[in-house]
C-alpha cells in the first residue's frame, strides 16, 4: 500500500520560535523519508473545506503554539471531528503547553506529540503507523484484496488473455487503449482463477465478505452483487420466485426489465394503476389498489385467469420506488396492504439506493426497519451505479426475510447463476465495494450535504420566479412544496428543511403537486429529484395562450453541455447527486437564464439550434419564440395532455399473457403493421414512449374499441413527428417507415389475427 497517496496536513505558522521551527522542519523531512506526503498550511479557518475538498487526506497535524487564537484552534478542531469522526487529529504541542488544553480538544483528538520532548523518528514513526491504520481502513474487504492481490506482480498464465494489459501493447491499437485506461485497470482484471479473491457464483472469499458487509451495511439479510444492471437484477428475483401461470401484481409504472421478467416467467400479470396530474406528471399508485377486495377484484375480471386459478395466491408484487419524478411510497403501509395476501414483495428501488442513509427517507425505502415483523420476504434492486458510487452495471439486489418464510441462499442461488458470468469483471466488483465502504463511513453525511444543496438550488429557483413574476415576466418553476408550516418554502432555512420529514411529505389537499384522493402520510418527494416546470399549462391542466415544450429546453441545454435525466411535455427532471457541484447549479442557473433571454428576444434558430435548419426548411426564418408557440399551439390543438390521460388510465384487454405474446415472435408469427391498420391487432411486444416510460400497450393486449385512447394517443404521436422535424420521440417497440415523406409508425403485431371484427 503506498502511502505517499494518503497526505498528512500540517498546519503550522511559526515566526518567532527559531526551535519550534526547526524541530517542525526535521519532523516533516523525516515524514518524507517515510514516504509520508506533507501538505503544509498556515490557514486554522480552512481546515475543514480543505479536508471535505480533498478527501485523501489521511491526518491532521495542528501546532497548538501557531499564530492562532486558542478559540479558533479549539473550533477548527470540534468541526474537524464533527465533519471527520474517523479523521486523524493530532495536536503538536510543547509539555508545558499541552496542560492548558482544553478538555473539548482532547476529546476530539487521536494523539500528542511534544517537540520539546519526543525524538523526530519516533514521532514520524507514530504518525506513520496511524496513517497506515488510516488508509486501510478506508478498502472494503474486496477492493482491499485486489489491491494486496495486483501489488504482488504475479505473472498470469490464465484468462483474460491480454494478461494484464501486456497483450494490449503489441499493437498500436492496443498500447492506445492500455495508454488511456492505465496499468492498474489493466492488471486488476482478473479470472475467477485467481482463488485469493473468491467467487461471485459461489459469494465465498473476500467478495462473500464484500457482499455480507454490503447486507449489513443496506439493512438486508442477504445481498448480492450484480453486474450487468438493475435489468438483471429484477428478471433474477423474478426467476426465484415465479413461474409458469402463477399470478402477479404488478404496478404499470414499471421498468422495462419488469415487463420483460413476467415473460421469462411466463407469469400472469395484473396491474396496479398509477395517479397522473394535470401536468401528465405521473404519480403514485393508489393505496386501494394494494388492498386484497381489489386484487380479487382484478383476478375475477382478467380474461387470462380463469375460474379454476381465482383462488390461487399471487405470488409476486412489483411497486417502483421512488417514481421517476421523486415520489416514494411508506413502505411500512404497503406492506401492511399488500403483506397479507402478496406470497413475496420487490421494490424496484433502481434510483433510490441512497435513502438508507438519511432519516427523511425513514419508512419509505424497501429495507427499511420495522417494528412489524409480519410481512413476507421482501426484494429490492439498486442501480448502485446510477446515484451512488460505481462502475455502469454495477447494481445490487438485497432481501429481508418474512417472519413465516426466509430465503434459502442456495435455492436463490440457482435463479442467480443462470444470469451472472463464469467471468466476472473485477473492477466493477470493487467498484460495488468501496461504493458500500462510501456509504458505510460517510453515507449519513454525504446524504445531509447533497439535501442541503438540491435544497438551496430549489429555492434558488423559486426566489428567481418570484422576481421575475413581480416584474410581470416568465421564469421556470419548481414542482415542490410552496410552504412548510406557513412559512414560503424558499424563507424556511435549510436546515430545518433537510431535517424534517414532514416538509417533503404530501398533504392530500395540498395544490403545488395536482394529485387527487392522496392518503395520508403515503408519499414522500425525494428533495434531491428535482423536477423544473415549464409555462404552457395550468395545475387543472387548462393551457395557457403562450408556452414553452420542455423538450425545447432540454435541447437548449443539451447544446450548453447539459443533460436532463427525463423530459415531460411541461417538466423535466435533473438528477442532484453525489456528484453535483456548485459549479454545475451555476451553470443549470446561467443556462436557464439565457433560455429566457433568447426566448423573450425571439432568438433566431440559426443561432439557436443551428442543427434544426438541417432537418426541415419549415425552421428557416424561425425563432426560438416561434418555435415553442407552435410545439405548443398544437399540444393545445389536440388536447395533448388530456389524450395521453385517456390512453394510459383505461389498460387495453388482454388476450394472452406477455410470454405467450413473445412466443409468437420466436415462432416468427408475426408482422410489422402501420398504426392505420392497427385497430382490433394485437402487438406481440410491448409499445412504451418515453416520456412516460410506461407501457401503453403490452404484447398480448388488443388495440380496439375499448383501447380507442390508445389509437389516438399513437397517432397525436406520430403526426407530431410529422410536424416538427427532429423532434422524433423515443417509443420502445415502434419501428418508423418513411412513406411518400412522411413518417409511418409500425410495430409487431400476431398474424392471422383479427379479433373485433
Amino acid at each position: 500500500m503506498n502511502l505517499t497517496e494518503w497526505p498528512l496536513l500540517v498546519v503550522a505558522d511559526h515566526h518567532k520560535d527559531e526551535f519550534e521551527k526547526e524541530r517542525l522542519g526535521e519532523l516533516i523531512q523525516q515524514l518524507k523519508k517515510d514516504n509520508i506526503t506533507v501538505i503544509p498550511s498556515i490557514n486554522i479557518e480552512h481546515i475543514v473545506d480543505l479536508c471535505a475538498s480533498q478527501r485523501d487526506i489521511s491526518g491532521v497535524l495542528i501546532d497548538i503554539n501557531m499564530n492562532a487564537s486558542r478559540a479558533s484552534i479549539l473550533e477548527a478542531v470540534v468541526a474537524l471531528r464533527k465533519r471527520f469522526p474517523r479523521l486523524n487529529i493530532f495536536i503538536l504541542a510543547e509539555k508545558s503547553s499541552a496542560e492548558e488544553l482544553p478538555t473539548e480538544i482532547l476529546e476530539s483528538t487521536n494523539g500528542f506529540y511534544w517537540l520539546d520532548d519526543d525524538t523526530v523518528t519516533f514521532m514520524a514513526g507514530r504518525l506513520s503507523h496511524l496513517i497506515k491504520e488510516y488508509a486501510e481502513s478506508n478498502y472494503g474487504p474486496f477492493f482491499k484484496g485486489l489491491v494486496n492481490y495486483v501489488d504482488e506482480f504475479k505473472y498470469a498464465w490464465h484468462t483474460p488473455g491480454h494478461m494484464g494489459g501486456e497483450g494490449f501493447k503489441k499493437s498500436p491499437a492496443g498500447t492506445a487503449f492500455y495508454n488511456f485506461f492505465g496499468e492498474n485497470t489493466l492488471r486488476s482484471d482478473l479470472s475467477i482463477s485467481v482463488p485469493d479473491l473468491g467467487s461471485l457464483l459461489d459469494h465465498s472469499g473476500p467478495i462473500g465478505d464484500s457482499e455480507k458487509f454490503a447486507s449489513d451495511t443496506f439493512n438486508s439479510d442477504q445481498t448480492y452483487y450484480i453486474l450487468n444492471g438493475t435489468s438483471t437484477v429484477n428478471q433474477v428475483i423474478w426467476r426465484s420466485q415465479v413461474s409458469r401461470d402463477d399470478l402477479a401484481l404488478v404496478d404499470r409504472n414499471c421498468h422495462k426489465s419488469l415487463n420483460y421478467a413476467m415473460v421469462i416467467t411466463n407469469a400472469k400479470p395484473m396491474y396496479m394503476m398509477p395517479r397522473r396530474n394535470a401536468l401528465g406528471i405521473i404519480g403514485p399508485v393508489k393505496m386501494s389498489e394494494m388492498t386484497e377486495m381489489t386484487s380479487l377484484h382484478k383476478k375475477s375480471a382478467s380474461p387470462i385467469i380463469s375460474e379454476e386459478e381465482l383462488g390461487k395466491d399471487i405470488v409476486m408484487s412489483a411497486l417502483t420506488n421512488s417514481t421517476y419524478d421523486g415520489l416514494a411510497y411508506n413502505v411500512r403501509k404497503v406492506k401492511k396492504e399488500l403483506g397479507n395476501h402478496v406470497n413475496y414483495m420487490h421494490f424496484d428501488e433502481a434510483w433510490y439506493a441512497y435513502a438508507r442513509f438519511h432519516p427523511i427517507y425513514d419508512g419509505f425505502y424497501g429495507m427499511t426497519p420495522d417494528e412489524n415483523k409480519e410481512h413476507p420476504p421482501v426484494f429490492t434492486s439498486h442501480s448502485t451505479h446510477k446515484l451512488l458510487n460505481a462502475f455502469s452495471q454495477g447494481s445490487m439486489l438485497h432481501i429481508k426475510n418474512g417472519d413465516k418464510e426466509a430465503i434459502v441462499p442456495d435455492e436463490f442461488n440457482e435463479a442467480y447463476m443462470m444470469h451472472a458470468s463464469t467471468s466476472p469483471n473485477y473492477p466493477m466488483i470493487a467498484s460495488l465495494d468501496v461504493s458500500t465502504k462510501m456509504m458505510h463511513d460517510n453515507g449519513v453525511q454525504m446524504s445531509h450535504d447533497n439535501i442541503l444543496d438540491a435544497i438551496e438550488l430549489r429555492q434558488k429557483m423559486v426566489r428567481i420566479q418570484k422576481e421575475f413574476l413581480q416584474k410581470g415576466e416568465w421564469f421556470f418553476g419548481m414542482w415542490q412544496p410552496t410552504e412548510y408550516k406557513g412559512e414560503a418554502f424558499e424563507s424556511v432555512t435549510k436546515d430545518t428543511l433537510a431535517e424534517n420529514q414532514d416538509a417533503w411529505v404530501l398533504q392530500p389537499n395540498a395544490k403545488w403537486h395536482g394529485f387527487e384522493d392522496l392518503e395520508e402520510d403515503f408519499i414522500l418527494l425525494d428533495p434531491i429529484k428535482l423536477t423544473f416546470t415549464t409555462p404552457g399549462v395550468e395545475a387543472d391542466g387548462t393551457y395557457t395562450e403562450n408556452g414553452i415544450p420542455a423538450g425545447i429546453v432540454a435541447d437548449y441545454l443539451m447544446n450548453k453541455g447539459i443533460v436532463t435525466e427525463k423530459t415531460d411535455t411541461y417538466s423535466f427532471l435533473m438528477l442532484h447527486s453525489f456528484g453535483t457541484s456548485k459549479g454545475k447549479q451555476g451553470e443549470l442557473l446561467s443556462a436557464l437564464l439565457n433560455f429566457k433571454k433568447d426566448y423573450d428576444n425571439n432568438t433566431s434558430l440559426e443561432v439557436v439550434f443551428p442543427n434544426l435548419l438541417e432537418e426541415s426548411d419549415k425552421y428557416q426564418g424561425m425563432g426560438l419564440k416561434d418555435l415553442c408557440d407552435a410545439m405548443h399551439h398544437f399540444y393545445k390543438e389536440n388536447n395533448f395532455l388530456a389524450e395521453m390521460q385517456k390512453a394510459f388510465e383505461n389498460l387495453p384487454e388482454q388476450t394472452m399473457k406477455p410470454a405467450d405474446a413473445y412466443e409468437q415472435v420466436v415462432r416468427k408469427n408475426v408482422e410489422y403493421t402501420y398504426l392505420e391498420d392497427m385497430m382490433n391487432k394485437i402487438p406481440a411486444v410491448m409499445i412504451v414512449p418515453y416520456p412516460p416510460g410506461i407501457p401503453v400497450m403490452m404484447g398480448g393486449e388488443i388495440l380496439n374499441d375499448a383501447s380507442k385512447a390508445v389509437y389516438n394517443y399513437l397517432s397525436i404521436l406520430e403526426k407530431y413527428e410529422n410536424t416538427f422535424p427532429g423532434y422524433e420521440k423515443d417509443i420502445h417497440g415502434v419501428e418508423r417507415d418513411i412513406v411518400d415523406g412522411k413518417i409511418k409508425y409500425k410495430t409487431l403485431c400476431i398474424k392471422e389475427t383479427n379479433l373485433g371484427e
